[in-house]
């Protein structure tokens, strides 16, 4: 199939509807029975990606780790004001090394970034990395983190060991979602205060396009300042609760009206990739990721805040026999993307000892 036939194919799918049916929360809000799987799809359907969970209970926090075995071509888009990122600059395009080993999201804020470490020390052993003659390899594992020491003990973080045991446990297998891994520690809807936020975590979303072989996903730790959105309904998922508990607060709406942020430690960040099988450069992964922040913008409000380290890492494995349009491919990432982060709430589990009720416990009362 030529480019431009490719291109226009993409544009014409029905994607609201055919690529990615409604959850149907219209007309059933609340049904937790019927989320366990609201959209399908995952980003381990991408041939060549494997993801791995390390979740340290305890605290709740965790790290997750995106496998791309002999590497894949990778872009970054840095979008919030507050990130904490190993090796970004490498996914440059205009730097020299055009492939990564892996991708780290994880919890621990700076501390996080340890991870990294335990990852490189996994793939040195299987031998994958960046060549460097006799001397063996270097790894290539761009990272980034979020902000969840507020949530239960701060000494306890993610670390090295974190990070090779996720490895250990990866696999390509459908992902496991909500309080696990990155998203263990994650929360929503703090504009207005822990005291009213809710348990949020990570999500996975996928689509195979049409008769294309292109398949596209997403995995999202949700760690936001703002309220999530459903999508398609705009109905808001998750955020800050109202004073009674009857309700959201609408945290744009009340920023309309006239409220204003008091600056102070900011404890959010949203994470993510987005993988695909289609072969691209570096230059348009750069370009999938920054199309992919649409999703950010569909699913939570506000984002990309000062306050959030809003960051998407986009990876080709290149695997599909098929010149794909890096427009298209961006645009369906960023559906996916947003698909992903409604999951990432739905999937969360409350933790009542520290106040965070999730969507499945709140629903049903607002």
């Amino acid at each position: 199939m030529k480019r431009r036939d490719f291109s226009r194919t993409l544009l014409s799918l029905p994607l609201a509807a055919a690529a990615f049916p409604a959850l149907g929360l219209a007309e059933a809000p609340f049904d937790t029975d019927t989320v366990t799987n609201p959209y399908g799809g995952s980003i381990t359907d991408v041939p060549g990606i494997q993801v791995g969970h390390h979740t340290l209970t305890e605290r709740p926090t965790g790290c997750t780790v995106i496998l791309c075995g002999e590497g894949a071509t990778a872009g970054v888009d840095v979008r919030g004001s507050a990130p904490g990122t190993r090796e970004t600059d490498l996914l440059n395009p205009i730097n020299a090394v055009d492939k990564v080993n892996a991708i780290v999201l994880s919890g621990g804020s700076a501390y996080g970034l340890d991870v990294a470490t335990g990852v490189m020390r996994w793939l040195e052993e299987h031998k994958l990395g960046y060549p460097i003659g006799p001397l063996g390899v270097v790894p290539i594992v761009p990272s980034a983190i979020l902000m969840d020491l507020g949530v239960g003990d701060f000494h306890i973080r993610p670390n090295a060991d974190s990070g090779y045991q996720a490895c250990v446990a990866a696999n390509s297998s459908q992902v496991p979602e909500g309080n696990v891994g990155a998203g263990a520690g994650a929360t929503v809807g703090k504009m207005f205060g822990m005291k009213f936020a809710m348990k949020s975590g990570l999500g996975t979303a996928g689509v195979k396009v049409g008769d294309t072989g292109i398949v596209v996903g997403a995995i999202v730790a949700v760690n936001a300042v703002g309220d999530v959105y459903h999508p398609d309904t705009h109905r808001i998922l998750a955020g800050a609760r109202s004073e009674d508990g009857k309700g959201f607060r609408n945290a744009m709406q009340q920023i309309l009206e006239g409220y204003r942020v008091v600056r102070s430690v900011g404890a959010n960040t949203t994470i993510g990739a987005i993988a695909t099988n289609a072969p691209f450069t570096k230059t348009q992964m750069t370009k999938i990721a920054q199309m992919a922040h649409d999703g950010y913008a569909r699913a939570i409000n506000p984002v990309h805040t000062m306050f959030d380290g809003d960051t998407i890492f986009a990876l080709s494995t290149g695997v599909a026999k098929v010149e794909a349009d890096e427009s298209a491919i961006g645009a369906i990432g960023a559906v996916v993307m947003s698909r992903a982060i409604a999951r990432a709430v739905m999937q969360a589990t409350g933790i009542p000892s520290l106040g965070l009720p999730a969507w499945r416990d709140y629903a049903q009362h607002v």
